[in-house]
């Protein structure tokens, strides 16, 4: 019989100890909570590590539950909560480097305060890391999407690419074409997100997974940042919001809409993500939602396919439509516009931080929405 034993760090010296000037300590009721979540701050880490158990009690139960209860309390509210939140949570944290820094030039550091300073730096990552996993974070070691449609995404080789390349160049044509022969005019972001919304009713009648309620988009208020950043949207965990950058070209707007829902309804990986909002976006009424999603997802295969043969790859471009041509070339023109020296350094930051949470490839997950596809269409016969 095995016997676990944790020997837990002992903070006892820190009790009762003047940590600052002005008399701030680390008390025992302190202690006992931070003891508390470093606990919990484990026992997540070692759930996390049994996915069929995480997908049938928090993303089956625990976490339906909490993000309604998020969005119908942020769902009302014009502006986005979480935008506000992480801009007080950033100023807090250059207040505190700044007095950091002061205070070490001025001499002011000894190593009571240090530790103070350490045990308290500790301390607010270890709730940040419980809060974020237990309001949505844990959705990232989950059976998802696969397991829900009993999908078996294999290995794809060349001629699986070329053949779904193929399929959506005549999908992408046909739904640009049905929306005319000039400039189509996209309604707004409010009417877009409705939208969205409806698409997820629409879907979740084929697709009773993609149960979507308590409805929160909302334009992000640093869309111009992301410009430079390179987000489209981002879902927030604290506030249950839906972020989408609506500052970029209107026809990704639909599709990038549908993606962050996705994320909404606990799909925390972003080819999931990618491939949830394509279940919705396609199944929409409207056919620039059709359209928006088959635009983005060509955009995926064509890639992977000039990775494996350029020639073919820049044929199936020439195959596209004159106006589907001309989009690229608006959104080609976009990202130009805002290329900068430093988007390239959070890419890679935000690739470790997917790294991180159970993405091995990084930014490439985004583009293996095409394993999935691929594997719906071998099980279904069409896209």
């Amino acid at each position: 019989m095995w016997v676990l034993y944790v020997q837990i760090p002992d903070f006892s010296f820190l009790i009762d100890r003047t940590m600052k000037k002005d008399g701030k300590k680390v008390t025992k009721k302190s202690l006992a909570w931070f003891l508390f979540i470093f606990l919990f701050a484990i026992v997540i880490n070692v759930f996390s590590y049994f996915p069929a158990v995480v997908e049938a009690y928090y993303s089956g139960k625990i976490y339906p539950v909490i993000s309604v209860v998020l969005r119908l309390v942020t769902g009302w509210i014009p502006f986005s909560i979480g935008d506000i939140l992480y801009t007080l949570a950033g100023a807090w944290m250059a207040v505190r480097l700044f007095k950091t820094v002061a205070a070490v030039i001025k001499r002011r550091v000894s190593v009571q305060t240090f530790l103070y300073s350490f045990y308290r730096t500790i301390f607010i990552a270890l709730w940040v890391y419980f809060v974020f996993n237990v309001l949505w974070g844990l959705n990232y070691n989950r059976l998802g999407i696969a397991f829900q449609l009993k999908l078996d995404p294999k290995a794809y080789n060349e001629a699986d690419v070329k053949n779904l390349t193929q399929q959506l160049v005549q999908k992408v044509n046909e739904a640009r074409r049905s929306l005319g022969d000039s400039t189509f005019a996209y309604p707004d972001a409010k009417e877009i997100f409705l939208e969205a919304d409806e698409a997820y009713a629409k879907a979740y009648l084929r697709y009773p997974f993609l149960n979507y309620t308590a409805f929160s988009i909302k334009s992000s208020l640093y869309g111009w940042l992301g410009n430079y950043t390179g987000f489209l949207g981002y879902y927030d965990p604290f506030s249950g919001e839906a972020q989408v950058n609506t500052t970029v070209p209107a026809f990704v707007i639909p599709y990038t809409a549908c993606h962050e829902i996705g994320h909404q309804l606990g799909y925390g990986s972003e080819d999931e993500a990618n491939f949830s909002g394509y279940l919705a976006a396609v199944s929409s009424d409207k056919r620039y939602f059709r359209y928006s999603a088959y635009f983005d997802l060509f955009a995926y295969s064509n890639s992977k396919l000039f990775m494996m043969d350029s020639l073919l790859a820049k044929e199936q471009y020439k195959s596209l439509d004159t106006l589907v041509k001309k989009d690229f070339s608006t959104y080609r023109k976009f990202l130009a516009e805002h290329r900068n020296p430093v988007e390239p350094y959070i890419s890679l930051l935000y690739g470790k931080y997917l790294q991180a949470n159970n993405q091995p490839k990084g930014l490439d997950t985004y583009d293996e929405v095409i394993g999935w596809l691929i594997a719906y269409e071998k099980k279904y016969g069409k896209l």
